[in-house]
């Protein structure tokens, strides 16, 4: 399966948003993590599906849709009619898991489930044959920045072990750089989402180099 990099515009300049992501998809990024935000699953709020909208008007590829708020029930039609292709909902929420799955696949678009750090992975397992993507949090939900936790890589191989031969994605978002990319690559991680490390400097360049050290485990 190959590699995919979803940079997180969390860290773009939202003076600039335009032009920050017209840069991702310039720089040859597969897909572009969109991270939604509700001040009350996470202390942060971000962005709405009206926002999203407007996006997809200046950006083509993918949007990789990360819903960090207690109701997704409420929200997953309105950001799959605003143009988002990949739809991850928490686990941790208090709405019914597997009817956000369902709603996501009824709306066409990919579901996917996340796990905040703390939460086991084993609880993936009756899941795993109705989701198109994991999303394992390497840093813990509502904020860009913030360093790798070193106990995921051990939950990286968990998954990956639990993924088997399902055609399902395995994604990891929180403290990726040149220093950690290498270790999730090698612990099975193939979608690869990486805000600060991305957005500082030259795009065009970091991708690069991240393409060279993912080139390594291809």
């Amino acid at each position: 399966m190959k590699t995919i990099l979803s940079p997180s515009m969390l860290s773009a300049d939202f003076a600039y948003l335009e032009r920050d992501l017209k840069k991702v998809e310039d720089a040859g990024a597969e897909w572009l993590h969109v991270d939604v935000m509700d001040g009350n699953f996470v202390p942060n709020i971000t962005i709405g599906p009206d926002q999203v909208a407007d996006l997809r008007k200046v950006v083509n590829i993918p949007f990789d849709v990360h819903l960090m708020i207690n109701h997704p029930l409420q929200y997953i039609e309105r950001f799959a009619e605003a143009g988002s292709d990949i739809i991850t909902v928490h686990y941790e929420v208090q709405d019914d898991t597997n009817a956000c799955i369902q709603l996501i696949r009824q709306c066409g678009a990919s579901p996917g489930l996340v796990l905040s750090p703390d939460t086991e992975t084993c609880v993936l397992e009756p899941y795993m044959d109705s989701i198109d993507m994991v999303l394992l949090m390497s840093v813990y939900p509502g904020f860009g920045g913030q360093s790798y936790i070193e106990r995921s890589t051990r939950r990286i191989r968990e998954v990956r072990k639990m993924i088997g031969d399902r055609p399902v994605r395995l994604e990891i978002d929180g403290g990726i750089n040149m220093e950690t990319l290498p270790v999730v690559l090698e612990a099975g991680a193939d979608t690869i989402v990486s805000g600060s490390c991305l957005f500082k400097g030259n795009m065009h360049e970091n991708i690069r180099r991240f393409r060279e050290i993912i080139a390594q485990f291809e």
